[in-house]
């Protein structure tokens, strides 16, 4: 039986992860990898390759990636994704403005030679003006994924969690992105629990702990909590003081109070009325923004799988990629 024939192959390429896929003519993944290679880990380079220049750097984990099936496909087009189009990427992608047509995303990618070996294909993030400007790369990606993935009827008029290091809220308005904003919340999390006092008394247990993630997710709807997240994370600690949250529960606990004063002061700027709430990422983690928008008032959520590689396809069909 022969196998089925590649279209184009998509990179999501982050800070920590590099996911490639091989697509086929109609989005469908024929083969998934995941390398740890993302641009602030790429591989070491031979010291007499350019110096062990960061393209060969980049040039390893290309090849990782994605090598055997060029070799078997020459002709394919590579897409990618994500940080690798940051200023400390490949090469650096300029940013479309917001609002934002999805449409328009493919008409402006950053093409990056590699000498005879097939180029590379970056996808611009996303600028948003104002007194505080925003930025996004990959999400965009994942937003055009999503929005294709879902029935005509709830597209209108979304509102999109995608949950993680750098949580982002995006308002999409039919086949535009018109805001988004960004929460910190993840790397906030860990920062606080590696780096200051309160991973201190933090003890590993037998999973999660349902009871403590819930006892912080309620802390935003306090009157303790109008105080704001710099002055109730320290609870994390006195509770354990006072024999109210056990060591094992402060991670836990500590997650909730984090992500539930993200999803509270979101919905207090930006309640979506008349809006279609899509979640967006890892499993566990969007089970977590699902209670918690429970918990604040929002039970009716969609949940949207495999945005980023849908969004990669999307893209370069209308660019104009796709083999055959």
């Amino acid at each position: 039986m022969q196998a089925a024939r590649a279209a184009l192959i998509a990179l999501d390429w982050g800070t920590s992860s590099l996911r490639a896929y091989r697509l086929d003519a109609h989005g469908n993944v024929l083969d998934a990898r995941n390398l740890p290679w993302g641009i602030m880990r790429l591989p070491e380079a031979d010291p007499g390759d350019a110096g062990g220049s960061l393209h060969a750097r980049f040039e390893i984990a290309f090849e990782a990636a994605c090598g055997d099936w060029l070799r078997q496909q020459p002709g394919l087009a590579v897409i990618a994704c994500g940080m690798v189009g940051s200023a400390q990427g490949w090469r650096e992608a300029p940013y479309l403005d917001v609002p934002a047509g999805l449409p328009d995303i493919g008409s402006t990618l950053t093409r990056v030679d590699r000498g005879q070996g097939t180029p590379l294909h970056i996808v611009p993030g996303l600028s948003q003006g104002g007194a505080l400007p925003n930025v996004m790369r990959g999400e965009e990606t994942q937003i055009a994924g999503i929005v294709a993935g879902l029935p005509s009827h709830q597209t209108p008029n979304l509102l999109v969690c995608l949950p993680g290091t750098h949580s982002k809220w995006v308002r999409v308005t039919g086949q535009r992105i018109a805001h988004f904003d960004t929460f910190m919340t993840g790397e906030v999390y860990a920062a606080l629990r590696e780096h200051t006092l309160l991973g201190r008394t933090m003890r590993d247990g037998q999973g999660e702990d349902a009871q403590s993630f819930a006892q912080g997710l309620a802390v935003a709807g306090t009157p303790e909590g109008r105080a704001g997240v710099l002055s109730t994370i320290f609870s994390t600690r006195t509770l354990g003081l006072a024999g109210r949250l056990p060591a094992t529960g402060q991670a836990d606990y500590l997650s909730g109070l984090l992500i539930g004063h993200e999803v509270a002061s979101l919905l207090a700027m930006r309640a979506p009325a008349q809006a279609t709430l899509v979640l967006c990422g890892q499993a566990s983690l969007c089970a977590r923004y699902e209670q918690a928008l429970a918990y604040y008032g929002v039970r009716d959520v969609v949940h949207a799988p495999q945005a980023t590689e849908r969004g990669l396809w999307l893209i370069a069909r209308g660019a104009g990629l796709l083999a055959g």
